[in-house]
């Protein structure tokens, strides 16, 4: 997450997922571990700010983080989209949550 508190995320701007965030803003976004299938976090909350990514920078700013290397799809646009983050919940060794436990 940004230190603003907001999960940055890029987005293919021909794909029509674009197109419902734009009408309606929910999102759940569920990421899950490279080596263990049981352990994931999921964000819930709304995408609160949406822009083209001109020359790839937030992508390839997001890539660097998880790889180590820039964005290798260097044709097709994207979209920058941060999501303004209302509960979280982790599973597995990411277990960890905001919400009241039942």
């Amino acid at each position: 997450m940004g230190e603003d508190g907001r999960a940055p995320i890029s987005l293919d701007e021909g794909r029509v997922r674009l197109k419902h965030l734009r009408r309606d803003p929910r999102v759940t976004l569920t990421v899950l571990a490279d080596d263990d299938w049981c352990t994931h976090v999921t964000l819930i909350g709304r995408v609160v700010e949406l822009k083209d990514d001109e020359g790839l920078a937030d992508v390839d700013r997001l890539s660097r983080h998880c790889t180590g290397n820039p964005y290798p799809d260097r044709v097709r646009p994207r979209v920058s989209a941060w999501i303004e983050v209302e509960r979280r919940r982790g599973w597995g060794a990411m277990e960890d949550s905001d919400q009241p436990s039942t």
